[in-house]
């Protein structure tokens, strides 16, 4: 099942996304041009071998609902999240209003 949660943050509507799946679920929230994550997130691959995309992203670890992922602070961040000052300890409500402030446009390929 896909649960799509329109957010309030800031003055800004964020998209929160969960996905059950068998024994766990994937969370995430969406604003801008990037998103926050449960653990799935794999940073060191979006830093290393998808580094041309700039991805725009964060992770939090032991969350278990959107709440819980708004509220925890980031344990890891792309280099291009940190750019725009999310850097590890951010709380996820935080990030997410630092992304709202971004354009929010997919590149044409």
């Amino acid at each position: 099942m896909i649960r799509l949660v329109p957010l309030e943050i800031d003055g800004h509507t964020a998209l929160g996304v969960e996905v059950l799946l068998p024994k766990t679920t994937l969370l995430a929230v969406t604003a801008g041009d990037g998103y926050i994550m449960c653990g799935a997130l794999d940073v060191g691959l979006l830093n290393d071998r998808l580094k041309d995309r700039r991805i725009i992203a964060a992770r939090a670890v032991g969350v278990k609902t959107l709440e819980q992922l708004l509220a925890a602070p980031m344990e890891s961040v792309t280099d291009e999240a940190r750019a725009l000052g999310i850097v590890p300890g951010t709380i996820g409500r935080d990030a997410v209003a630092i992304l709202a402030k971004t354009n929010a446009v997919t590149p044409k390929e």
